[in-house]
């Protein structure tokens, strides 16, 4: 019962998240400590001892952080609200669920999970500078901007990582309690993402338009960074012999995370781009996942 309520979470979360978008969105206070949860959990899965950084994990970063710079600069000349909802699907960091898609495909876990951890931490490092300048607070100066930003972002993306470090050598039933509990995540993702779907709705509502060309545009361009990210970690993961982490590690994003920073340091509706990101990635994976199927059927006939 259970697998087959996890198989329609997605659309539930997105479903109730825009129908109910008036009451949920009296939640969005809750979103943050949603993240450092499930930052929380999942970090006390991490194993210190089987993380080695390798190039292609400076690869991968190098494409996120300067990748989604140089694409906002290109965008940022056709529309700066597509610009804005592009750039946010590039920089935003792995999701945490990246690791188990990783694995059910065949790839590195390992490999995976110590992007996801370097992921997380290069943007807790350098968003605080990137939206001082690009974001909502570019009209304040910039040290007062600058800390605003960084007051939020290091204890959301680090302190997750400093707790269960923390809890490992202080709390270790604690920690073995959240490192086998690792389903719990699952769920508050299901309700943060309803949070942050309410929320995105809401400001599409009451904008009051009934041009919806800038809203489709951002869709489609989080489509073709989405498809490219995937296709550009592959190869990049190829040359590392880790295509499939290599491909996740780009593509699948923590987009509660980018929903969240989009609403939060950028033009609102720019969180359009993360929330259509959300429906094309686990396109994507639910058809690798079906043709890995189909090849593992051909395998054992």
């Amino acid at each position: 019962m259970l697998q087959r309520l996890k198989k329609w979470m997605l659309p539930l979360a997105m479903i109730t998240g825009a129908i109910f978008y008036r009451y949920v969105e009296l939640l969005s206070p809750l979103t943050p400590y949603l993240i450092f949860s499930m930052l929380l959990i999942t970090y006390c899965k991490l194993s210190l001892r089987n993380m080695n950084i390798s190039p292609l994990h400076a690869w991968l970063l190098g494409i996120q952080i300067f990748g989604s710079l140089i694409v906002y600069g290109i965008l940022y000349f056709l529309d700066p609200l597509v610009a804005q909802g592009t750039f946010i699907c590039i920089i935003c960091p792995t999701a945490t669920a990246a690791a188990v898609i990783t694995g059910m495909l065949g790839g590195d876990i390992a490999c995976l999970a110590t992007y996801s951890l370097l992921s997380n931490m290069a943007v807790a490092i350098t968003s605080p500078v990137i939206f001082s300048f690009l974001g909502t607070h570019g009209s304040l100066p910039f040290l007062d901007s600058f800390w605003i930003i960084l007051k939020q972002m290091v204890p959301l993306l680090i302190l997750p990582f400093v707790c269960a470090i923390a809890l490992q050598r202080f709390f270790p039933k604690i920690h073995s309690l959240l490192q086998n509990r690792q389903s719990i995540s699952f769920y508050m993702w299901a309700v943060a993402l309803t949070i942050v779907m309410g929320r995105t709705v809401s400001f599409i509502v009451k904008q009051g338009s009934g041009d919806y060309k800038e809203e489709l545009l951002i869709a489609l361009f989080a489509l073709i960074v989405c498809v490219l990210q995937f296709i550009i970690g592959k190869y990049i993961g190829s040359k590392y012999y880790n295509t499939i982490a290599g491909g996740q590690g780009l593509g699948q994003k923590n987009t509660v995370l980018a929903i969240w920073m989009a609403l939060t340091y950028l033009n609102p509706l720019a969180s359009i781009g993360p929330a259509s990101y959300v429906v094309w990635q686990n396109s994507i994976n639910s058809a690798q996942l079906w043709f890995k199927e189909k090849r593992d059927r051909k395998t054992k006939a």
